[in-house]
């Protein structure tokens, strides 16, 4: 089965929202990075649910006929799951704040929208 990338994105946001994610954040990567077209981040009240969460969304990538990479194993307050063009980040609240992936990656597209294209002489 073949789903669009907004559909699933769509999908998983609902999925998160399904199994009680806070803060869900979307980033558009689009036309900005190789490295996917859209990152979602949430966090998770405790370890338990983070890993929760994380299984459910694999189950849901593998019913699309996508076999995802997730890293991250107990203990841990971080777990990714790469879906190629969307990658979930889950974090305990406390890693979330540390690691601040929203700030970075605004800063990231913020430095992105300064840099001049280059002049045609």
């Amino acid at each position: 089965m073949v789903v669009s990338t907004e559909s699933l994105k769509e999908q998983l946001i609902a999925l998160l929202d399904d199994k009680k994610a806070e803060h869900v954040s979307v980033i558009d990567l689009q036309k900005k990075s190789i490295l996917a077209d859209y990152l979602l981040i949430a966090s998770a009240q405790s370890s338990r649910q983070l890993y929760a969460i994380a299984e459910h969304i694999g189950i849901e990538l593998k019913r699309q006929g996508i076999i995802p990479i997730v890293d991250g194993t107990p203990p841990t307050d971080w777990v990714v799951v790469d879906a190629g063009d969307i990658i979930v980040h889950l974090f305990r609240p406390e890693a979330r704040d540390f690691y601040n992936l929203e700030k970075m990656w605004g800063s990231i597209m913020s430095e992105q929208a300064e840099t001049p294209t280059s002049a045609v002489h």
